[in-house]
């Protein structure tokens, strides 16, 4: 508790030793964010469909870039992943699908980094959390491909968390690719039979990927790794 409020009341006080540049940077980019925002007229799920089909390979590159974009704040990608099989069917919706959410989530981890990770890397050698940092930089895909797996984790939350730690972009991507792809393929399966009624077997489907997921975590958890040496080395 006392490393969270610690953590929690240096959060300010790095932001605040933030470089102008930096503070226009992200000033410009939340403003622009809030003016798309309110200026563009995003189409509704049931009009998709026609705009798909008049705009071609266009509106799908901007779907992908819309995917892309909103999976980077803590929203719901399942209307993405659900919108992908409606417009685009099995095989496209989940190309389109699997390749925006792994560059959503290698370019959160990116930023977040960018932003946060001076400040991060110091409190990554306090006791309460060198062990766990040190777990997942050495088998942090384990754990990213498990919570991926788990339809109730919240996508972008994990790729906040990971940004934080010592995860290695590499194998972060490689993970998040390989464990979101159970549940990808369900979304986009189910979009693609949305218009023809709902099938049972997707929420089976899930509930399997999701045991399969837990597993994974706790098979991690009982893994063993050796981190009595780093801990005391880096404290």
């Amino acid at each position: 508790m006392h490393f969270c409020t610690t953590i929690r009341r240096d959060a300010w006080a790095s932001i605040r030793r933030w470089s102008l540049a930096r503070f226009l940077t992200v000033g410009a980019i939340a403003v622009s964010l809030l003016v798309l925002f309110i200026l563009i007229d995003f189409p509704t799920l049931s009009s998709l469909r026609e705009s798909a089909d008049s705009a071609g390979s266009g509106f799908m590159l901007l779907f992908w870039l819309g995917y892309v974009f909103f999976t980077q704040f803590p929203l719901p990608r399942t209307v993405w992943t659900v919108a992908s099989g409606i417009l685009y069917g099995p095989w496209t919706g989940l190309l389109i699908a699997l390749t925006a959410l792994t560059a959503s989530a290698a370019i959160s981890l990116l930023l977040v980094r960018w932003l946060l990770g001076d400040w991060m890397a110091p409190r990554l050698k306090h006791p309460a959390v060198a062990g766990i940092n040190y777990r997942l930089r050495k088998r942090g895909w384990l754990a990213v491909a498990s919570l991926r797996l788990i339809a109730g984790v919240p996508f972008s939350l994990v790729n906040y968390t990971a940004a934080l730690t010592s995860i290695p972009f590499i194998p972060f991507v490689i993970a998040t690719l390989i464990g979101s792809a159970p549940g990808t393929v369900v979304g986009v399966l189910f979009g693609d039979t949305l218009i023809a009624g709902t099938n049972p077997l997707v929420v089976v489907l899930l509930a399997a990927i999701a045991v399969v997921g837990i597993g994974g975590l706790i098979l991690d958890a009982r893994m063993p790794v050796q981190t009595r040496t780093v801990i005391k080395s880096e404290v």
